[in-house]
């Protein structure tokens, strides 16, 4: 499924650079400020990758269907590894995972935090607690809009770390957000026509 390319990137991401040559000593990376693009990202994007995990461990106890448990399933495993890595990251450099600094400050957004919604795509509580009350087809329709939407925000995110990125490692785990949550956009988009549903505006 289009969701286990992020996978890929694993945690060789994390290692920048080769073997220096020999008699030569390793270049000392520039540590990113705490209000840096590369914190920044880091720290909102585990935040909104760990909701994507609740609600598709959620929806897996709320359908038998294999297709969502499959794609809620993937997203689970690979949001969890990405996740892990931006935790890497912050922890590599010496930075803490909290700031006081609004959400996607880094990248001059204005988001005003709602019924537990910090950042765009993330779901309400309200809506959880919707999802949490719904089974069979209904959580699956409500999952997959639910999930569409924050996708598409967690992508453009991504997009924007991507462009203003001096952190190679992290820009390659990016751009791989990028590129798989904009699969599983088109994938989740099928499988609600498949169920006489279509994307929430």
């Amino acid at each position: 499924m289009a969701a286990v390319v992020a996978l890929g990137l694993g945690v060789p991401a994390l290692v920048s650079g080769g073997t220096p040559a020999s008699g030569s000593a390793p270049a000392a990376a520039a540590v990113p400020a705490t209000d840096s693009p590369e914190a920044g990202f880091a720290r909102d994007m585990a935040i909104h990758h760990q909701q994507a995990i609740d609600m598709s461990f959620i929806v897996r106890d709320r359908t038998q269907d294999q297709a969502v448990r499959g794609l809620a399933f993937d997203i689970i495993n690979t949001q969890a590894n990405q996740r892990g890595m931006l935790m890497g990251f912050l922890d590599q450099w010496g930075l803490t995972q909290n700031t006081g600094a609004k959400p996607m400050a880094w990248m001059g957004h204005s988001y005003e935090a709602h019924d537990g919604s910090l950042m765009p795509g993330m779901a309400t509580n309200t809506e959880l607690e919707k999802l949490r009350s719904l089974s069979g087809r209904e959580a699956e329709v409500y999952y997959l809009q639910l999930m569409i939407k924050h996708h598409r925000a967690g992508g453009e995110m991504a997009q924007a770390y991507v462009d203003a990125a001096k952190n190679d490692a992290e820009k390659r785990l990016a751009q791989g957000m990028v590129d798989a949550q904009h699969a599983e956009i088109a994938l989740m988009t099928d499988m609600l026509t498949e169920r006489g549903a279509q994307p929430a505006s």
